[in-house]
């Protein structure tokens, strides 16, 4: 177990998160540690063919979720819940793949965190209608990623497991996601915490501009 407890206090945690698809499933690994902060693992994307068997391609993104769980050792998944207002292929896709994901979770007796889409773009951006660059590029800055090139099922997968760190309280989020952090001076904030706060007014005049 990588998470250790000392007066009640969770001082690092792992969490894998599943942004789950049938064509294209984004799995995120991040890890909570001193200071509350979050370190960037692994992220990578499932992908499998529409012409393939359903059986096929379920038990392809099981076999990889399974290789997944048992190389990150994680102590939470994080799994985006079915957003019924899709169409319904897309959610028949999604329900089949988070079903993959909830048995393997409970095969290793692992407790399972849902967000809704819009609960983690509020998370992780302020917004919960951000669109996918946004979500993308505050990531990148939160988690201090370079690669740009990151399919956005990566990205949202990383921002599910941030909201799913955050709102457990197994982390703390940068100061700007709040009314009281926005109001803050930039002297007072960590480098980070700018770099947060940086990342979300770059995202919401990208979004008013489109």
């Amino acid at each position: 177990m990588r998470f250790l407890q000392s007066s009640s206090k969770i001082s690092q945690v792992r969490i894998l998160a599943v942004d789950p698809g049938l064509t294209r499933c984004g799995v995120g690994v991040i890890e909570t540690g001193v200071g509350r902060r979050v370190t960037f693992l692994d992220v990578f994307v499932i992908q499998t063919a529409p012409a393939m068997p359903l059986t096929e391609r379920l038990f392809r993104i099981h076999e990889q979720l399974r290789t997944a769980l048992a190389k990150h050792e994680p102590d939470l998944v994080a799994l985006e819940r079915v957003f019924a207002q899709q169409n319904v292929r897309t959610v028949m896709g999604t329900a089949q793949a988070s079903g993959v994901v909830l048995a393997l979770a409970g095969a290793a007796n692992l407790a399972v965190a849902m967000h809704t889409p819009s609960e983690v773009k509020a998370a992780v951006t302020g917004n919960g209608r951000a669109n996918k660059a946004q979500v993308a590029f505050a990531v990148r800055q939160v988690l201090a990623l370079d690669d740009d090139r990151l399919l956005p099922d990566a990205t949202d997968a990383l921002a599910l497991a941030l909201c799913a760190a955050w709102r457990r309280g197994m982390a703390s989020p940068p100061e700007g996601t709040t009314a009281a952090g926005m109001a803050r001076t930039a002297a007072s904030l960590t480098p980070a915490q700018q770099l947060w706060r940086d990342a979300e007014s770059r995202a919401r005049r990208a979004g008013s501009r489109s």
